[in-house]
Parts: structure tokens; C-alpha cells; sequence
């Protein structure tokens, strides 16, 4: 039988460990949640493979190497709020879950938000909730948030992330257009923001009013 755990620890050590990523709660959320329970096949070789993977619907399961990165940059204590926008399979949110004290997760398609709330009860997640709705005009029924996640590609940061985001938060997004865009981190200081660049990736794009309008 396959051995699921193994593949978690070497995805961690190869893929996390080896490019830096050093945040031991993040590597130990890594190691633990069955990145391979999020998938539309459980079974996919693929499943701990260092890159995306299709969950259908023209979305995808971020590349683990990502997921840790981002997670890392948010430099949660394990009492947060968190808002992460694209819930997607689910898989991110798990991570979140097992770093902060509640997260709040909105996808616009139900099918999606259904598998992913669906998998989390099944493990046991009851600190996430997840909601249907554009994403791009965040959660303001929950707010303020002491971190927001962005997983899909924005053309700039929406105001109502920023008007959600508490004083002190920290927010990570995908910016640019839809070919490429580059991971930023945006701090929140007396209602003054400070954005710093990270390095280039390849998200699908935000659909919604503040983000790209479907094709």
C-alpha cells in the first residue's frame, strides 16, 4: 500500500527545506494534512509532486513549495483570524487551520466550496468556514482579519481586502496580469500600507468585480 506519510516527508525535506522554507510550524502543517485528500483522485501519483495540479473547473492545488511559502509569509502565531480568498480544494485552508485560530475561506463556485467544506469535516477541521461568493470583495461579515491569503492572480490589491485587513495585519497576494504575476506581502500601520515584492508566480486569475472578468 502507498505510504502517504513518506511522500509528505519527503515532499517537505525536498522541496520545503531544501529552498529555505524554515518557519517549523509551517513545515510541520506541511507534513501532516493529506495533501493527496484534496485531490479529485486521491490516488494521483502526482499528489506530493513539485508543481500545481488540476482540481477541475480550470482551478488548481497550489505547488506544496508555494502553499509554504506564502503560509510562511503571513508569520502566524496560532491565534489568528484568517481571510484567504480561493478556496479552491481546500488544501490551503487546512494549513491555515492548523497555524491560526480560525479561518474564514470564500470560493465563487459552490461545486468546489462544497468538495473542500466536505474534506475538511471529514478531517476534523472545525475551526474553517467556508463561504460561496466573489472573493474579490472579501468576507466583511467576519471582519477584521489579522491575515489575508490571496491564492489566484489579482491585477492589484482589492480596497475591501485592505479595508478588512485589522491594523498590524499582514496580507499575501499574486500580482499582475494574467501571464504572470509577483507573490507581495502588504503590512497594515496606522491605516498606512507598506507592499514588498518576493519573487515571480503563475496563479489562475481572480475572477470577480475587483479582479479579471470571466472570458
Amino acid at each position: 500500500m502507498r505510504d502517504y506519510e513518506a511522500e509528505r516527508k519527503r515532499m517537505v525535506e525536498s522541496q520545503l527545506r531544501g529552498r529555505g522554507i524554515c518557519d517549523p510550524r509551517v513545515l510541520a502543517a506541511m507534513e501532516k494534512v493529506p495533501r493527496h485528500r484534496f485531490l479529485p483522485d486521491p490516488d494521483d501519483a502526482a499528489a506530493h509532486g513539485d508543481h500545481p495540479l488540476s482540481i477541475g473547473s480550470g482551478q488548481t492545488i497550489s505547488q506544496p513549495y508555494m502553499v509554504a511559502l506564502m503560509t510562511e509569509c503571513l508569520h502566524l502565531a496560532g491565534t489568528e483570524r484568517v481571510l484567504e480568498i480561493g478556496t479552491g480544494s481546500g488544501y490551503q485552508a487546512a494549513i491555515l487551520a492548523e497555524l491560526s485560530g480560525r479561518v474564514v475561506t470564500v470560493e465563487r463556485l459552490a461545486s468546489l466550496a462544497d468538495g473542500a467544506r466536505q474534506v475538511l469535516a471529514d478531517l476534523g477541521y472545525a475551526n474553517v468556514e467556508v463561504e460561496v461568493g466573489d472573493g474579490s470583495f472579501g468576507w466583511p461579515d467576519n471582519a477584521p482579519y489579522d491575515r489575508i491569503i490571496v491564492t489566484a492572480a489579482a491585477p492589484e490589491i482589492a480596497e475591501p481586502w485592505t479595508d478588512q485587513l485589522a491594523d498590524r495585519g499582514r496580507l499575501v497576494a499574486p500580482l499582475g496580469d494574467r501571464g504572470g504575476q509577483t507573490l507581495t506581502v502588504v503590512t497594515k500601520r496606522a491605516g498606512k500600507l507598506r507592499h514588498e515584492n518576493l519573487c515571480g508566480c503563475v496563479f489562475v486569475p481572480l475572477v470577480g468585480e475587483h479582479g479579471w472578468q470571466e472570458n
